[in-house]
């Protein structure tokens, strides 16, 4: 003789939606930066050298052997975007 299970019943009305504002409400994206704009007023000297042995953070300023400098733009568990002159790229780090 076997047990049966009831479905479980979701609580959650069909009409609640998340919070359009107040302290729940989520946080709108950051407004995407073009290249120029990351660049403005950027010394040389403050670009590193790109690896994928480095663990990199949003924001961090890299210099890529084939597309030049650029700026961290998004962090994922081992992939990064940076925003290079011709477009942003995905790339590996240490992360």
């Amino acid at each position: 003789m076997s047990i049966k299970r009831s479905k479980q019943v979701n609580f959650r009305s069909k009409f609640q939606d998340t919070p359009t504002s107040g302290p729940f409400a989520p946080k709108p994206p950051d407004p995407e930066l073009s290249w120029d704009e990351h660049m403005k007023d950027k010394e040389s000297a403050v670009f590193a050298p790109y690896s994928m042995s480095v663990k990199y953070e949003k924001g961090a300023l890299v210099e890529h052997v084939k597309f030049g400098k650029g700026v961290v733009v998004a962090v994922e568990a081992g992939k990064i975007d940076v925003c290079f002159k011709d477009g942003n790229k995905k790339l590996g780090h240490a992360g």
